[in-house]
């Protein structure tokens, strides 16, 4: 049955065919699929040139065969069941098999990129994800169709609840149902869309189009003003260059002055010989351009692989050789490869007489780094043919002594490029980051922006499809800029700059004027506006005239229902937003914008700056947001789930940080707990580092600690029941609309929820910690560590995109006490254990000493951490004892130690024992409780920072000194006397614990203890011998004043004896008889050998005698001989 066609249908592709934009066509029915056939017919009477070609992309079942056998055998099948006539035709089936079209999986839709087509089928609508919109939207060309595919409904509101595929790794046990609001978004904007058109399964226009009132455009004798003056500039610039090879015929082929200014860049740095057939060995006069980079940057659709592939064409007629090609797939190069043969032509060079073409015989793929064994000559390839088969390589033999070979290398494949002397990166923004840095050079995969001793072409997308298009930027070519003399880029042309010190010349280049369609593309308008692509603000001029101080700032929450209604004051602000994401963040992808409106569990907050009331029209702008926060509510896991999860080893999608801890540690009642994990913070560009992301950190700890929450104020309404009430009223309208009658609009503003919240209006979530997940660098860990987060969790291989180890980092609330967060100590110290194992492995041991040691004090800063270490050294099993110490070091250990210390041993003797000595003092075993008593005082040995990272990068790392010398910029001597003074320190600790160790085996004077003695029997059984209790000192004391009380008295009875009259004592020589004594002496003298002889001499006084009263006390009486005895005894 034949009807009649909208007319509007025809208008809108004949128009955009002659602007050469492109349109769009939403089809809703479940036999959308038959009017493809229609829409290409009209497709293809539109346009002059030959059938468009059809790129479809489905998910998986595409509900019909694409094999032509198969489709016959159906047929027959058909035929003989009775269900069709043997000469029924089916459009359908014709179209397929007459038409030039590509079937791909959306997962598989990456190897499209650099591929253009005239017509685009989407269906299986909820499998689309804004990237793979995005990715597939862009390769239509100018007056070409794009078609989505809706399954039939009563009324589009359906897709508000509708759910997604991506909406299973939103959903997680504790998180509620997912609101799709970015459907609701995705049609309202489609519906703004002047170019696109609703259409059921029998081609009639729903009002929901605003391309309804479309109408033919009236008849132009000349383009544009615009145009014609970029034409008369690119006619001049080829004028220009006539009779220049080979930029002259190359540019020539160049579609807009953007694209001839960048091949100019590209060909200019090339050196041209002054005749390459007449040379031997051209290639030796290229070593001076081999040192050069040279960056494409640009939006799909601006001719970046043509001009890649022109620019191809002029090295090889320059007499570059060894030239590699690489790209994410041998697929994406069909555009480059196509013009590097139109520029060979133009250049003057035939096929077969100057070169040869190889053509890929099976999946690359299965081949690793064997791409040879996967070509074969192919002499029936055309140029520019869109074989199935990729082209690998291209064998140049016009110079018979300068052999030159154009060769296709997979991106891991680095490892060839060693006699290389041209690199050619194609679509670098969707290789990972760490496998651009590897074919830049191995000086580069370091860190260093000394490139490999060839040149580099780049050519890139940035507007961040790709999902590391801003990694690319704001990392590899930001590296490049800062080590180069090149200036900022300028608009289709460079900034050159001469290598210097052997840096690298860096040429940057941008395009901007699109050549698969002509500017101002409504499509391309839409797409920017939906997935917020062009939202850079780079040349914008900045919105604050004064910054204001952090603390003036407030911190609001984002009503996510208002903020994606699409409203224009809705989408102003979420425009902002996302430019503060772009600007901080190099990792953005569309996919985090549905991430940010569906996820359940996902939250917004934004910091603003004060703002003044009294002034009625800053009060009335839309204020300029200085921060962004996105966080997500995570945990509060079962028991049951974990320990399931746990058996199995598997892990739930969602609830990153609750997960990874408990399979780290496997403790389960940690996934128990709630917490929030920060999945974004980002900053105006031009404003980081002025304290406004920690200001905004820290007023969101404040309000989940419950501090800006008044009881006072009344609470606002509860979102879920707003949401549970918007989607009644829907779908009560729904039930009451058709396709035909309904008319959707934005939400009423009365309709909506605030846009903005004061934190003080909302009650606060019941939270037990804040956790961050990012990509661990320098930068980025001193600012979480600040902000006192701990790492407990650091992943050991780096991330594929960004080349990045993932951390993860937790602090408590301000409102949580210690034994609250006694477990982030224990997490905390069994962290640092296994860190500082793992530093000595290949992928840690790549961290700078620096960083990894920033990471320890991120740990030991801890107050819970620290208190698990007074604990372990006063008496935890950790605690570094006298026992202990000699299982750890020998004698001989300390001894070695010792004399390192004294500079009397060279440090290689002492090598071994620097890891056992950096583990005991990065586990803080090393201090020392200052008592005995528990008091919580501890003596600290502490390092200097520098001699500390010494001692890591040499302890634990087990990095020799000319790398420690490398990454501290110090010199030897200077690294070698600093690990003396720290060996010093440490040895002297380690002495005392070993004099600790003698003291404790010293008696104690508190405990009685019986001691036999040789001069005494031992004593009997329970005898003791109780121990002095004065000291040796006191002891002395005390005797010393005995002595000086005994001398006292000797001086006073000598002062007594010395008053006395002695004179009556004295002896009269004259009255005494020395005769006889004198006998006896001589008598003595001769018989000295007798020992029994008398040696008592008696003297006999002539005087009188004394009286017995005269003679004292002598007990003597008269003149009574005295005996031995009495001497004796006298004596």
């Amino acid at each position: 049955m034949r009807k009649q066609l909208d007319p509007r249908i025809p208008i809108l592709v004949n128009n955009n065919v002659t602007k050469n934009h492109r349109s769009f066509v939403v089809l809703v029915g479940d036999k959308g699929r038959d009017q493809i056939v229609n829409l290409h017919f009209l497709l293809s009477q539109a346009r002059v040139s030959a059938r468009p070609s059809v790129l479809w992309c489905y998910k998986k079942d595409l509900g019909f065969t694409t094999h032509r056998k198969k489709r016959e055998a159906k047929i027959k099948r058909d035929v003989k069941r009775g269900i069709r006539e043997p000469n029924d035709q089916d459009p359908f089936e014709i179209f397929v098999t007459v038409t030039d079209i590509r079937y791909t999986y959306y997962k598989e839709s990456h190897k499209i990129l650099g591929h253009t087509y005239g017509m685009l089928v989407l269906q299986d609508f909820e499998a689309l994800t804004p990237n793979l919109l995005a990715r597939t939207v862009e390769t239509v060309e100018g007056g070409g169709l794009i078609v989505l595919l809706l399954k039939s409904m009563n009324s589009l509101r359906q897709l508000y609840t509708m759910g997604m595929d991506v909406h299973a790794r939103y959903r997680t046990e504790s998180s509620g149902e997912v609101k799709p609001r970015f459907n609701e978004r995705f049609i309202l904007s489609l519906a703004a869309c002047p170019d696109c058109l609703f259409l059921d399964d029998e081609l009639n226009v729903l009002p929901l189009s605003k391309g309804k009132d479309i109408e033919p455009l009236p008849e132009q004798n000349g383009k544009g003003t615009t145009r014609s003056q970029e034409n008369a500039e690119l006619r001049e610039l080829k004028n220009s260059l006539e009779g220049s090879v080979p930029a002259g015929p190359l540019v020539a082929l160049a579609k807009t002055t953007d694209q001839a200014r960048a091949l100019l860049t590209f060909v200019n740095s090339l050196i041209t010989p002054s005749d390459p057939s007449s040379s031997s060995n051209p290639s030796s006069s290229l070593s001076s351009a081999l040192n050069t980079t040279t960056t494409l940057l640009a939006a799909r659709g601006r001719g970046k692989s043509s001009a890649l592939g022109l620019a191809l064409a002029a090295a090889v007629h320059t007499g570059y050789a060894n030239i590699f090609l690489t790209s994410p797939a041998p697929e994406n190069l069909q555009t480059a490869w196509e013009f590097l043969f139109k520029g060979l032509d133009a250049l003057g060079w035939e096929e077969h007489l100057d070169y040869d073409i190889l053509q890929a015989t099976h999946d690359l793929s299965s081949f690793g780094n064997g791409v040879d064994e996967a070509a074969e000559s192919n002499p029936t390839l055309g140029k520019g043919d869109g074989g199935k088969k990729p082209i690998v390589r291209v064998n140049i033999f016009r110079n018979p002594t300068h052999r030159q070979t154009i060769q296709y290398i997979d991106p891991r494949d680095a490892h060839v490029l060693g006699q290389a002397e041209l690199l050619i990166i194609d679509e670098a923004a969707a290789i990972p980051l760490p496998v651009v840095r590897n074919l830049l050079g191995p000086a580069m995969a370091k860190g260093s922006a000394s490139a490999g001793g060839y040149a580099v072409w780049l050519a890139s997308t940035v507007n961040g499809y790709e999902g590391t298009g801003r990694s690319l930027s704001l990392k590899l070519i930001q590296q490049l800029r800062d080590n180069s003399i090149s200036g900022p880029p300028t608009k289709g042309d460079s900034g050159k700059g001469n290598s210097s010190h052997g840096n690298r010349t860096l040429n940057e280049v941008k395009l901007s004027t699109p050549i698969r369609y002509a500017p101002g593309d409504e499509v391309e308008k839409w797409l920017n506006t939906l997935l917020c692509l062009d939202v850079s603000s780079s040349s914008a001029p900045s919105p604050f005239s004064t910054l204001p101080h952090p603390t003036l700032c407030t911190l609001y929450h984002i009503n996510r229902d208002t903020l994606f209604s699409f409203h224009p004051a809705s989408e102003a602000f979420l425009q902002r937003i996302m430019s503060l994401y772009v600007a901080s963040h190099y990792k953005n992808q569309p996919n985090d914008l549905q991430l940010m409106s569906d996820a359940p569990g996902h939250e917004l907050y934004v910091l603003l700056p004060p703002i003044n009331a009294e002034d009625k029209e800053e009060a009335d702008i839309l204020p300029h947001p200085l921060a962004v926060i996105q966080v997500a509510f995570e945990g509060r896991i079962s028991r049951e789930s974990v320990l399931s999860s746990l058996s199995r080893g598997l892990r739930a999608g969602g609830d990153l940080i609750p997960w990874l801890i408990t399979q780290q540690y496997q403790e389960t009642k940690f996934a128990e707990l709630s917490g929030a994990r920060i999945v974004r913070v980002a900053v105006g560009e031009g404003i980081g580092g002025m304290g406004y992301g920690s200001r905004a950190i820290n007023c969101l700890n404040a309000y989940f600690s419950g501090e800006y929450f008044n009881l006072d104020e009344p609470e606002t309404e509860n979102s879920a029941e707003t949401h549970a009430r918007d989607d009644a009223r829907e779908a009560g309208d729904a039930k009451k609309a058709t396709l035909h009658t309904e008319k959707i609009t934005v939400r009423a503003p009365n309709a909506m929820p605030p846009l903005l919240q004061r934190l003080s209006e909302r009650r606060p979530e019941q939270l037990d910690y804040l956790g961050v997940s990012y990509g661990l660098t320098g930068s980025l860990l001193r600012f979480w560590k600040r902000l006192s987060f701990v790492p407990l969790y650091i992943r050991h291989t780096p991330s594929d995109l960004t080349g990045e180890h993932t951390c993860v980092m937790v602090r408590g609330l301000n409102s949580t006490t210690d034994v609250e967060m006694e477990w982030l100590g224990e997490f905390g110290a069994d962290f640092r254990t296994r860190l500082l194992t793992l530093l000595s492995f290949p992928k840690f041991r790549d961290f700078g000493s620096v960083l990894g040691l920033s990471v320890l004090e991120a740990i030991n800063n801890n107050t819970s951490i620290k208190a698990v270490d007074t604990r372990e050294l006063q008496g935890g099993v950790k605690a570094l004892t006298p026992a202990l110490l000699p299982s750890l070091l020998t004698p001989f250990d300390l001894k070695r130690l010792e004399s390192y210390g004294n500079n009397q041993l060279d440090y290689h003797v002492i090598l071994d024992l620097l890891p056992l000595v950096a583990t005991l003092f990065f586990q803080r075993r090393l201090n020392r409780p200052k008592s005995s008593e528990a008091s919580g005082e501890v003596n600290n040995l502490s390092l200097s920072a520098v001699q500390s990272a010494i001692l890591l990068g040499m302890g634990l790392q087990r990095k020799t000194v000319e790398e420690i010398e490398t990454e501290l910029s110090l010199p030897v001597s200077q690294i070698l006397a600093m690990l003396v003074k720290l060996i010093l320190k440490i040895t002297k600790r380690l002495k005392d614990v070993q004099k600790e160790g003698i003291t404790q085996t010293m008696p104690d004077h508190s405990i009685a203890v019986s001691l036999p003695s040789n001069d005494r029997p031992a004593a009997s059984e329970g005898e003791t011998w109780k121990n002095v209790s004065a000291t040796v000192e006191a002891e002395l004391e005390a005797a010393g004043a005995e002595e000086k009380d005994a001398m006292k008295k000797r001086e006073r009875q000598r002062e007594m004896i010395n008053s006395l009259d002695l004179r009556k004592y004295a002896i009269d020589n004259a009255s005494m008889d020395w005769s006889t004594a004198e006998t006896q002496v001589a008598k003595i003298a001769g018989t000295a050998s007798k020992k029994s002889h008398q040696t008592v001499l008696s003297v006999k006084s002539i005087g009188s005698k004394r009286k017995a009263s005269d003679i004292g006390d002598d007990g003597g009486g008269g003149v009574k001989k005295p005996t031995r005895r009495g001497k004796k005894a006298k004596r």
